[in-house]
């Protein structure tokens, strides 16, 4: 298979779940679990702050529970914009090393949720918050790469005869 085939191969949705050509439903699904795990340190930290930590530190749990269901959810079309990528390729191996980061974060972001579910909430979990504190590390370079999976390897991002429209 020709360079050409196998980039052709990586911009085109395997199944229309995935999204509609150019414009994939994984990144838009990864700033649930963002939004919610970074609202988490938010609330932490207002929680170290106040006389009556409680509702934060259970807000926090909350918000990392969803921020887990969300990545689950991402995960799955992230997987099918993985499957379109070609083997062997330096895109393969950068997806690998992604998704390879991202569900580690989850599982981290899981384990993190029940440590704070067995606390008693009267007070901030210094250990779920150094636990929140390492997984945003963690889906912060994982980002990075998706990022370049996107940005530099083009991965399910429109072929620019379709980008270059938007010029004329």
């Amino acid at each position: 298979m020709d360079d050409f085939t196998r980039l052709h191969l990586a911009k085109h949705p395997r199944t229309v779940l995935a999204g509609p050509y150019g414009h994939p439903f994984h990144p838009i699904l990864v700033t649930i679990p963002i939004g919610t795990w970074i609202a988490s340190v938010v609330f932490d930290g207002i929680g170290l702050i106040v006389d009556d930590p409680t509702p934060f530190a259970l807000g926090a749990q909350v918000l990392i529970a969803i921020g887990v269901i969300g990545a689950l959810v991402a995960a799955v079309f992230g997987f099918l914009d993985f499957s379109v990528i070609p083997a062997r390729t330096p895109a393969k191996r950068t997806a690998v090393i992604h998704m390879t980061l991202n569900l580690t974060a989850t599982v981290l972001f899981a384990v993190n949720y029940f440590v704070r579910a067995a606390s008693d909430h009267d007070e901030v979990s210094v250990v779920g918050l150094v636990l929140t504190v390492i997984g945003l590390a963690i889906i912060g370079v994982s980002g990075w790469l998706g990022g370049k999976l996107a940005y530099y390897y083009g991965v399910r991002v429109a072929e620019e005869r379709t980008q270059a429209e938007g010029f004329r």
